[in-house]
């Protein structure tokens, strides 16, 4: 398994709207964090998807002068109030007869901005890391300690995984701790291009 290599942080990329292969990743990195967020929030399918085009068209605009600071917060932090931002607004917009939102999620949105909902969007960004951490795993590492690994995710104890596999338990344990290695790097590389974007002009 090898570490990505170094290339233009994807941020950096999506400043230029021409850039449509930029802007395709990017939408495909975000769009389940998106999604997953405002289903959290308490928006049905549909509305969340009508949150998701409504935030890239914000980042469209707002990534073209996008300046980082880390006084005042890091990529995630951004991110995060530009969904918030867009799912009060959806609240706040007129909604067609059936859509069923909760009016008492926009009030909670946009009056209090507390520390919980925070804890909230951290939990599904750090959630949103790992998965992409896992995806590339899937795709780099050989497919027998992709399969130990996610028999340990399902709940199998290293016994029997090991069982089943006829290896060792130690070996078991050797791969889970590999596994778990990779994809904390990996995990702290899609932070730091995070981070890092907005230091490229």
């Amino acid at each position: 398994m090898t570490t990505p290599v170094t290339r233009p942080t994807l941020l950096s990329r999506v400043r230029d709207t021409a850039d449509h292969d930029a802007w395709n990743e990017f939408d495909a990195r975000y769009r389940d964090l998106i999604l997953r967020y405002a289903r959290r929030r308490g928006l049905q399918a549909s509305d969340a998807e009508d949150v998701r085009q409504m935030v890239m068209l914000n980042l469209a605009r707002q990534l073209r002068t996008f300046q980082y600071s880390r006084e005042r917060g890091q990529f995630r932090h951004y991110l995060g109030r530009t969904i918030k931002n867009a799912i009060a607004r959806y609240y706040r917009s007129p909604r067609p007869r059936g859509r069923g939102l909760d009016s008492s999620v926009a009030s909670d949105l946009v009056e209090d901005p507390s520390d919980e909902r925070d804890r909230e969007w951290e939990i599904e960004w750090m959630h949103h890391h790992y998965r992409l951490a896992m995806h590339t795993v899937r795709k780099t590492a050989d497919e027998k300690s992709v399969r130990i690994f996610e028999h340990l995710l399902d709940g199998l104890t290293p016994d029997e995984v090991a069982a089943r596999l006829s290896m060792t338990r130690d070996a078991v344990h050797k791969v889970k701790q590999r596994m778990r290695d990779r994809l904390k790097l990996l995990v702290a590389a899609q932070i730091a291009d995070e981070e890092e974007a907005g230091g490229a002009h």
